[in-house]
């Protein structure tokens, strides 16, 4: 007997969308039937017409603990991530204290997060300068890859790499290696402090299309994978697509802000609103929407990093001062599908974009798709249903976010671990290793 079937009229696989019964043994899918097959399960879920998604994964998650768990902690993160869809996140070496730059770090954030997560977690290292050395053994303890800024983080104690830090720390480990690119040089302090247009005229595209080239310079020297996350910037695309075409092995995320926000949209002293890099027009996002479908553009991930209401400064609108990030791990899904489907896309591609590239651009065989073999990360899925967004009904632990009193196409309805429905009552997440 099986422990789950799920049936759907519509359910999203690796060979397009089709009317499907997904059996589930053991926590992994060990068949997927017609949709109106004989199967004795424990459990048989019909969802009729409602979709059936793979559980998203989200690459590029901030949790902050421990240190800054009043930022945002395992236990809010990992539940708002499962009532957006998202069964498998991994969290970024920052900004939590201590920084994951050695295998201490990672030891005491692993038992941080013990007990807390409500889907599976892994990890990535951080790269700052002066620890070389301590990336080989972190990515033997199994991190996912080393992220590293080309410009300042925000936070005193991951402070950013130049050129040279950024080869030698390449030069270590055969690992991914994820950059956030802007150029110092080209960054300046803004005009004012509530004007939105005078923040992000202090992050210019020129930043990003600077470090970008940087960050393939140095890839193609190591002959290392790098990752350029959270573009912005469309101008950088051309640069991308022609390391590619050279055979340097470069990818590039976006995140749904990046493809649906828009700067001249935005209002002034709205601090929800502050990232970095930034919110860029309208034109822009066309470009990033064009090269996403082409594939130069491989996933769409979150970059959720939240903090406090006090240090978003909402209360002065002070763009200068306010943390720049966006909290968004539980919208991402119909933030992208509410446009993606006025652009004509489909599920199928948003499942691609959200789910199986993000799996496959960690080495996640068993996560990201509905496919025999892999785990029973499962989502159901209204395509049609509509909601406004309440900032204080959202899981994560601030209620701070760009997209409160947004209308928004797609409601999950329930997500499964493993083949177990998470309701937020047992914490029932893994942590994640890098597949060796």
């Amino acid at each position: 007997m099986a422990d789950l079937v799920v049936r759907s009229r519509r359910v999203i696989t690796p060979e397009g969308e089709i009317p499907a019964a997904v059996v589930v043994e053991g926590g992994r899918i060990v068949a997927i039937q017609p949709y109106g097959a004989e199967v004795d399960a424990s459990k048989d879920v019909d969802l009729v017409d409602t979709v059936l998604l793979p559980g998203l994964v989200d690459t590029h998650v901030h949790v902050n603990e421990p240190g800054r768990t009043e930022w945002e902690g395992f236990a809010t993160a990992t539940r708002a991530a499962a009532a957006g869809g998202v069964t498998t996140i991994i969290d970024m070496p920052l900004n939590s204290l201590p920084p994951t730059v050695d295998t201490r770090a990672l030891e005491i954030k692993r038992a941080a997060a013990t007990g807390q997560c409500h889907v599976d977690v892994g990890f990535w290292g951080g790269v700052v300068p002066g620890n070389a050395a301590d990336l080989p053994g972190l990515h033997d303890a199994g991190v996912f890859g080393f992220k590293a800024f080309l410009a300042d983080s925000g936070v005193p104690e991951f402070p950013p790499v130049d050129r040279e830090q950024l080869a030698e720390a390449m030069g270590t480990a055969d690992a991914l290696f994820v950059i956030h690119a802007e150029d110092p040089g080209h960054l300046r302090d803004a005009a004012s402090s509530a004007a939105y247009g005078d923040f992000l005229a202090s992050r210019p595209a020129a930043a990003e299309h600077a470090a970008v080239a940087t960050a393939i310079a140095v890839a193609r020297a190591t002959d290392r994978r790098v990752h350029i996350l959270h573009l912005s910037a469309a101008s950088a695309l051309p640069l991308i697509a022609q390391a590619r075409a050279d055979g340097v092995c470069v990818t590039a995320e976006t995140c749904p802000h990046y493809l649906t926000l828009d700067a001249d949209l935005v209002p002034d002293g709205a601090t929800e609103f502050k990232c970095c890099p930034p919110i860029r027009d309208s034109a822009n996002a066309d470009l990033l929407w064009a090269a996403l479908a082409e594939g130069l553009i491989t996933c769409v991930v979150s970059d959720h990093s939240p903090c406090t209401p006090e240090l978003k400064r909402q209360d002065t609108g002070d763009f200068a001062a306010a943390w720049g990030g966006i909290a968004s791990v539980q919208l991402g899904l119909p933030v992208i599908w509410t446009s993606a489907q006025a652009r004509g896309h489909s599920l199928v591609d948003v499942v691609s974009w959200m789910a199986s590239r993000p799996a496959a651009l960690v080495g996640l065989e068993r996560k990201g798709r509905i496919a025999v073999g892999t785990d029973a990360d499962l989502v159901a899925f209204d395509p049609d249903a509509e909601f406004v967004v309440d900032a204080h009904a959202l899981h994560h632990r601030n209620p701070v976010t760009p997209y409160a009193g947004r209308t928004l196409r797609g409601v999950v309805r329930t997500t499964w671990l493993r083949g177990s429905q998470v309701t937020g009552d047992e914490t029932t997440g893994r942590f994640l290793a890098r597949e060796i």
